[in-house]
């Protein structure tokens, strides 16, 4: 299966997609700091980055007359700031919007799906009409915006586009668009990281598909930590060195210890915290990083004081970010058990975003991180890309069964 990705960062979603089984026919990025990570990783010969064709500019100057009309997937994350919670919120007023030039890909290419991600800012309320305009032009990508024509009139066209049904009954192009708002730690990765999906079957293949199921869940992590206490264990904390469980959960502690409960949440895996994406990785004395691995390097000046208190190391991280000037308040540095803070390495933070050890990052620690922040985790993203793999694998089986039925008939 053939897949193009715009807007590819420093690689994650581009790395989901390998690993779920689709070839890059393109990797589109126009930031020069996030082409020479994946460049350099590619004169390494990383196994999942060496085979990308990296495509260094402007989406909306691709010349798409070198991709196959019909490939299988295309896929991105456009721009986030004008949605960001961190950022100025122009949404349609913003140049940095890229959504129009995604429809265009869409509209020209014809992929038979595509996967869409972005914040969780996108669903706020003051974008609401915004958002909805969003997907109707990622479900009608044929119908264009007119000259001088103002986005709220494009908007009204496309819902009377949308409700007459024309081109859902065979009389163009159009995709059934399933939207989604995720928790990335529901599916195991160690960072509350909530973001919106949108995924995009072309209707005349007659996909069916929602969101994978959650693989993970904050109860399950409840009852290692304080009810079996098999969390400590796994990490061989002695009773003297662990925490004392909150005072407020006390009672529930001690009913579940008395009677535990079985339902679908027993059934997932615990939450991943920090301190189980940082197994192995090494300190000093002074719990200092040290540069065993690439990119694990100790950077000084972090201070915690209101609204910038970092994240515990027996939760999942608060959300990696990017920022305009560098590492916002407080979300990139570790809290650890004694209560002392510091900034996490690039490494832990890839750790934290799900990049392999082997995978490394070009340029200083705030410019990586910046690319961390902006990346999507691998394991949400191979998620995402192998259920929608899945179900474009299930439809070709299903083609080729059908169509030799009529050679038999």
């Amino acid at each position: 299966m053939k897949a193009l990705e715009l807007f590819a960062g420093a690689g994650g979603l581009a790395m989901g997609l390998e690993l779920a089984g689709f070839e890059s026919v393109g990797v589109v990025e126009w930031d020069s700091w996030a082409c020479a990570t994946i460049r350099e990783n590619q004169s390494r010969d990383f196994p999942l980055a060496r085979a990308w064709p990296l495509i260094e500019g402007d989406v909306r100057a691709l010349d798409l007359s070198a991709f196959p009309e019909g490939l299988d997937l295309v896929a991105g994350g456009p721009p986030c700031q004008p949605f960001s919670l961190g950022g100025k919120h122009r949404a349609h007023d913003d140049e940095r919007d890229m959504f129009p030039a995604t429809a265009h890909v869409i509209r020209t290419l014809r992929p038979r799906a595509f996967i869409i991600e972005n914040v969780k800012g996108l669903t706020r309320s003051a974008f609401a009409n915004y958002y909805q305009y969003i997907l109707l032009q990622l479900e009608f990508p044929t119908v264009t915006r007119r000259r001088r024509e103002d986005w709220r009139d494009h908007h009204k066209r496309l819902q009377r586009e949308k409700t007459s049904g024309r081109l859902h009954d065979g009389q163009g192009l159009a995709y059934n668009v399933v939207p989604s708002l995720v928790n990335a730690a529901d599916y195991g990765v160690p960072q509350r990281r909530e973001r919106v999906f949108i995924v995009g079957f072309r209707d005349d293949i007659g996909i069916t598909w929602s969101f994978p199921r959650e693989t993970h869940s904050p109860e399950m992590l409840f009852r290692d930590q304080w009810v079996t206490g098999a969390y400590w264990e796994r990490h061989s904390v002695p009773s003297r060195l662990r925490p004392s469980p909150p005072v407020g959960l006390r009672a529930r502690i001690d009913r579940e210890r008395a009677q535990p409960r079985i339902g679908l949440a027993e059934t997932l895996a615990p939450w991943r915290t920090v301190r189980d994406a940082l197994v192995g990785l090494t300190s000093s004395e002074k719990s200092r990083p040290r540069a065993i691995l690439a990119n694990h390097v100790y950077q000084p000046g972090a201070r915690a004081y209101p609204g910038h208190t970092g994240s515990p190391l027996d939760l999942p991280a608060k959300t990696l970010k990017a920022g305009d000037h560098g590492v916002p308040g407080g979300e990139n540095m570790l809290v650890d058990a004694s209560g002392a803070c510091r900034y996490f390495t690039v490494r832990e933070s890839a750790r934290l975003q799900t990049f392999p050890d082997g995978y490394v990052f070009h340029g200083s620690w705030t410019e990586t991180m910046r690319q961390l922040g902006n990346a999507v985790p691998v394991a949400l993203a191979r998620v995402v890309a192998s259920s929608v793999a899945e179900k474009l694998i299930a439809a070709d089986m299903a083609g080729a069964i059908r169509r030799q039925r009529g050679r038999v008939a």
